[in-house]
């Protein structure tokens, strides 16, 4: 409340070496109607100034015990006023102790003023009638029950009356009289006003909601407005506004204040392993907010709409306000993962969400509630949480190390899920990542990304750790290769489909896993059937089928497949489906026995036959690797070619089929006929300028990823040098 600056009416001051007069009987009968003189001989007198403080003690007990700092504020302000005003009196010493006869009176008011005083004194003085005790109920009883707009009324009536007598200078012999008056309306002025912060404090408490106090509350808290709509010109305090209304606003604040800090009082949830304490204390918090607005909304709402008065944005805006103190202390104490997204969830999906207060017919705020948390107190929990999850999420994956790590070391063999081995690394894998992305994005779009980008992170570190400590463990068995395999083709499948952009990077890497197993794989087929190669080309080779028992190895093998992911059977049959085309090829190119003559055509002949059936076997697995059918086929006629032009046309096709193939081959494929220097210089020439416009043509070896003659090392023998030759 600002401080009025009133000018106060009445004699010129005493200097001080001026005699003070004697008193007279009068001054004495004031001096007594200013001593404590309570009983019922006192019934017309007027109170002293003791009596109505003490009136006023007992009329506002109940208010000012539980008002709290802001109440006590009014009385002291109206006592700053009034003690101002005592100040400017005329005198050292009491005002009232002087008569009229020994000052002259002051320049607004004349000698007709001055008689005018003195009948005002001597008619109080005869009446005593007190401004507290008008209509036969006092304001202090008023307001004790809580008949707060009649209260006002008599308020005002005396206060109008005071002012309109200190306009006419009936003070102006008895300043200290006004000062009395005055002091015990501001007084109960002040009372009223620690009863309406009594009401509000008291509408959200267990007793429930008394719609007629609060609408009498509204009522005159708008007839205060309507009697004091501005400051007086002349800065008298008296009519000065009281802005109850605004003092309301604070009460309504204080009272939310103090209902929030109800909810977990003594909880501390700093410790590490408090985050069940804080989730609880959060619950607590919003069933105490929830349940206090539904309360303003049925019951409070509507007794101050009756009167006009709105309340709802007021107590919204408290709550608001309140909850939002009570989040910036919990994020100063927030610690761990846990806690720190307790709170950014609680703030994000239970105070945010629309359901939070039910089915609500308020109209929303007419400005936007502000954040719950700060910006920047925001950004740091994220950045927070965000450092905490990164160490957890890695603490997670190597959890899904020790729990594979387990199964290897109890040698248990991998389940069959329809129709695939299987293990639980893909699903554990999936699960972690789509829990706390799920999670994140649940709070903001940007800490899903930045949770995304953590997960890719650490799921490309775990595969390497995975594949490491696999391959070097005792487990390395074809149905745990199996497995793991397809534990890559399921990642591939899941986290790469549902984010592209965030796991793109990891194709790399889980393709990388993926043919590190496969080759594990492949080199157990390998070591198996790379003796039976051996004895391919040779001379006990044309007379019998040593090609059958590397074929039934090689369809045991793909019974496996059966049991992987279809991408990846089909590439690994393939690989075999190569491995052995190969191989075959690398010994015909590096015949162990030189065949010559008829042998040589016998050769051709079986050597035919054989590719004919590795590619009906290798077809009746379902290998798409039908580019490899002309490999062997095409070595094999050049083999038994009796027209010797032909053979460039045979070279002609294995180049153009295959332009992996180097120079060194075709040098080893054409030493094997023995054709002489001119007929070997000219298909060699020819065989370059292909190789030269397959080079050009394809860009590279091997076209369209078809790798086969590249692989196959040829060391430089007698024959060979003298084909060079």
């Amino acid at each position: 409340m600002p401080l009025p600056q009133t000018e106060a009416s009445g004699p010129e001051p005493h200097r001080p070496q001026e005699p003070a007069e004697p008193h007279t009987p009068a001054q004495g009968a004031r001096r007594a109607s200013s001593e404590d003189a309570p009983g019922a001989g006192h019934e017309g007198s007027r109170p002293g100034l003791g009596t109505l403080r003490r009136a006023f003690s007992r009329a506002s007990q109940r208010a000012s015990v539980r008002a709290p700092r802001g109440d006590a504020r009014l009385l002291r302000l109206s006592g700053r006023f009034l003690f101002g005003s005592l100040r400017r009196t005329p005198d050292n010493g009491p005002a009232g102790d002087q008569t009229g006869s020994t000052s002259e009176p002051g320049p607004a008011c004349g000698r007709k003023g001055s008689s005018k005083a003195k009948e005002g004194v001597s008619r109080r003085s005869s009446t005593r009638e007190g401004p507290a005790e008008a209509e036969g109920t006092s304001v202090a009883d008023l307001i004790s029950e809580r008949q707060l707009l009649a209260a006002f009324e008599q308020l005002r009536h005396l206060e109008t009356g005071l002012v309109a007598e200190k306009a006419s200078c009936t003070f102006q012999q008895d300043p200290t009289g006004f000062a009395r008056r005055a002091m015990d309306v501001c007084l109960h002025y002040d009372g009223l006003a620690a009863e309406i912060g009594a009401i509000v404090r008291e509408t959200l408490g267990p007793d429930g909601v008394d719609a007629a106090a609060l609408e009498e509350l509204a009522r005159v808290v708008r007839a205060e407005e309507e009697a004091h709509p501005e400051p007086p010109a002349d800065g008298d305090f008296l009519r000065t506004p009281r802005r109850w209304r605004q003092y309301w606003e604070d009460a309504v604040r204080r009272s939310a204040e103090e209902r929030v800090r109800q909810a977990g009082a003594g909880e501390a949830p700093g410790a590490a392993d408090a985050a069940p304490d804080l989730a609880r204390l959060l619950a607590e918090l919003g069933a105490l907010v929830r349940r206090d607005l539904q309360k303003v909304q049925r019951e409070v709402h509507p007794a101050y709409a009756a009167a006009g008065f709105p309340a709802w944005e007021a107590y919204l805006r408290a709550f608001h306000g309140a909850v939002a103190r009570r989040l910036q202390e919990l994020a100063h104490d927030a610690r761990g993962c846990e806690q720190l997204y307790v709170l950014l969830d609680w703030v994000a999906n239970v105070y945010s969400s629309p359901d939070f207060l039910g089915s609500q017919d308020q109209a929303l705020p007419s400005e936007p509630l502000p954040p719950l948390l700060a910006p920047e107190v925001w950004a740091r929990l994220e950045d927070d949480y965000t450092s905490f999850l990164e160490t957890k999420i890695s603490s997670c994956f190597d959890g899904i190390l020790q729990l594979e790590q387990s199964r290897w070391a109890a040698a248990d063999a991998p389940d069959v899920l329809q129709g695939l081995y299987h293990t639980s690394l893909s699903f554990d894998v999936c699960m972690l990542v789509a829990e706390h992305v799920k999670a994140a994005g649940a709070i903001s779009a940007e800490l899903e990304a930045t949770t995304l980008g953590i997960c890719a992170r650490a799921l490309g570190l775990f595969l390497q750790k995975y594949e490491k400590a696999f391959l070097e463990s005792g487990a390395v068995s074809e149905p745990n290769l199996c497995a793991s395999i397809n534990a890559c083709q399921e990642l591939r499948t899941h986290l790469l489909a549902k984010f592209p952009e965030s796991f793109g990077e990891l194709e790399k890497a889980l393709g990388a896993a993926a043919r590190a197993f496969q080759k594990q794989l492949l080199q157990g087929l390998q070591g198996a059937v790379q003796p039976l190669f051996r004895v391919l080309c040779t001379k006990a080779w044309l007379t019998q089928d040593l090609l059958q028992p590397l074929m039934d190895k090689v369809v045991a093998f793909s019974g496996l497949l059966e049991h992987m992911a279809p991408p990846l059977a089909q590439e690994t049959l393939q690989e075999v489906h190569r491995y052995v085309v190969r191989e075959y090829l690398e010994q015909a190119l590096r015949p162990r026995e030189r065949l010559r003559g008829a042998d040589r055509r016998s050769g051709s002949q079986k050597m035919g036959l054989e590719a004919q059936a590795i590619s009906s076997t290798f077809q009746g697995l379902g290998s798409e690797a039908t580019w490899l059918g002309q490999a062997i086929p095409c070595v094999a006629d050049i083999l038994g070619e009796t027209y010797k032009d032909d053979i460039g046309r045979h070279l002609e096709t294995l180049i153009k089929s295959y332009p992996d193939i180097r120079r060194d081959h075709v040098l080893a494929i054409l030493a094997l006929r023995r054709l002489g220097r001119r007929r070997n210089q000219h298909f060699l020439r020819h065989a370059q300028a292909l190789l030269r416009a397959a080079a050009k043509a394809g860009g590279s070896g091997a076209a369209g990823g078809r790798v086969l003659f590249e692989e196959i090392e040829l060391s430089t023998s007698i024959d060979v040098l003298v084909t060079c030759i």
